[in-house]
């Protein structure tokens, strides 16, 4: 598995660039994760409802090819985009959620954090308050799309939207659960990858 440290990079470009990037691949093409950060945004799923962007304010509005509703991206959140072949693993689309949520609650162990899933709702949650969400999208067989953690983010853009679409639902950060402990972002995500790793069986 390949695996691209990209920095923070507007949200446009880089999905066009995971749409090239799946439309090209073949049955030998390793697969890769994306390990990256945005300036902040809105971001529309494919069935995405007007009425769950509350205020977006100065924070700009993209619809995109994803599943799931409104979500947002911005500095201090670690994105990883998952460009994976699930059909040459033998994966469903519900084992590579799985996947993805049982890495995430495995870092968190990691930092003495208990977190789970919710089956009706993908994502991490610590106490009811969501802490990681998962969007993909599969075409010809591969995945991408991926996931975003929360580290130290600005939580009050998660207020002008209904997150995911579920009104009043909280959203927290390992800031937030850890204070001064809280790990930097380039240690968080390396250990994540580490974790990801472990859980996906992608070549």
């Amino acid at each position: 598995m390949v695996i691209r440290d990209l920095g923070q990079v507007d949200y446009l470009p880089t999905t066009e660039a995971m749409k090239a990037f799946t439309r090209a691949r073949g049955v030998d093409t390793p697969d890769e994760l994306w390990v990256l950060e945005h300036p902040p945004v809105f971001t529309q799923g494919i069935a995405g409802k007007a009425e769950h962007v509350l205020a977006p304010g100065d924070i700009e509005v993209i619809k995109t090819d994803r599943g799931g509703q409104v979500t947002y991206h911005g500095p201090g959140q670690i994105v990883v985009y998952v460009l994976c072949d699930i059909r040459r693993a033998r994966l469903s689309v519900r084992d590579l959620v799985t996947g993805l949520e049982q890495a995430l609650i495995s870092f968190l162990k990691d930092y003495d954090i208990v977190s789970s899933a919710d089956p009706a709702a993908p994502g991490v949650y610590v106490a009811g308050e969501k802490i990681a969400a998962l969007g993909l999208k599969i075409s010809r067989g591969s995945s991408y799309h991926g996931l975003s953690l929360n580290i130290n983010p600005n939580l009050e853009h998660f207020g002008r939207i209904n997150p995911c679409g579920y009104a009043d639902l909280q959203v927290t950060s390992l800031a937030r659960l850890m204070g001064d402990a809280c790990p930097p972002q380039a240690t968080a995500a390396r250990e994540l990858v580490q974790h990801l790793r472990a859980k996906l069986p992608f070549q």
